[in-house]
């Protein structure tokens, strides 16, 4: 799954968590979706940033990939 699309999963469930309707047991099943997604997330952030990491842009402005 895509950082977008775990974001955008987050966002919905974090908005049905604040509605007042739900039940507990529905409540804790879209907060154990809503760590997954967040793990998921965090997973594909700490990749790019792994990826940015390997650019290193030198003096004159040539970006070379450190390894």
């Amino acid at each position: 799954m895509s950082f977008e699309t775990s974001l955008n999963r987050l966002e919905q469930i974090a908005t049905s968590l604040d509605r007042d309707d739900l039940s507990l047991e529905q409540s804790l099943a879209l907060f154990e979706e809503g760590i997954a997604q967040l793990k998921e997330a965090n997973a594909a952030l700490t990749q790019a940033e792994g990826r940015v990491g390997q650019l290193v842009e030198q003096v004159d402005g040539v970006l070379e990939v450190r390894e």
